[in-house]
């Protein structure tokens, strides 16, 4: 039996120091057993394991983990729920409930999956995602048949 800790060591530092070539920030973890109060605004993912009250900006991804609460409005670029969110939430990327999750309140989205034993208590709003401007034709001149 040969072990391959060290070489997937190797792998999995190598691709966090790729990482941080190319993302200067540092993700943002409340932990199971935390509790915190206020407004948070996050430049890279959020990771929601314990509970939080309060408004959330963040310009990357959140989570709200099996254990997470959050008693907040929420404003992310992609959301995951698979614990419990009480308030609105708003993403111009994609929204998704985990067969776990809850959400209380009202979503406004581009993208919107709820998977099987999810639930969601509120209105949803859903908008098409930015799209590229149409690419125009050439408008070709055909041949105009005379009068004769």
């Amino acid at each position: 039996m040969k072990l391959t800790f060290d070489s997937e060591m190797e792998d999995a530092h190598s691709m966090l120091r790729d990482n941080k070539k190319h993302n200067q920030t540092t993700d943002t973890l409340i932990g199971q057993g935390s509790v915190i109060d206020g407004k948070l605004d996050c430049e890279s993912n959020l990771r929601i394991e314990g509970k939080f009250k309060g408004e959330i900006h963040c310009k990357g991804q959140v989570i709200i983990g099996e254990t997470g609460e959050a008693n907040s409005n929420i404003h992310g670029t992609d959301i995951v729920v698979a614990g419990i969110v009480i308030g609105d939430i708003t993403t111009k990327g994609r929204l998704t409930i985990t067969s776990s999750g809850e959400v209380k309140g009202n979503v406004s989205v581009a993208k919107l999956i709820i998977a099987e034993g999810g639930l969601l208590i509120g209105t949803s709003t859903m908008e098409k995602a930015a799209s590229p401007l149409p690419i125009k034709e050439k408008v070709s001149k055909s041949a105009q048949p005379e009068a004769g």
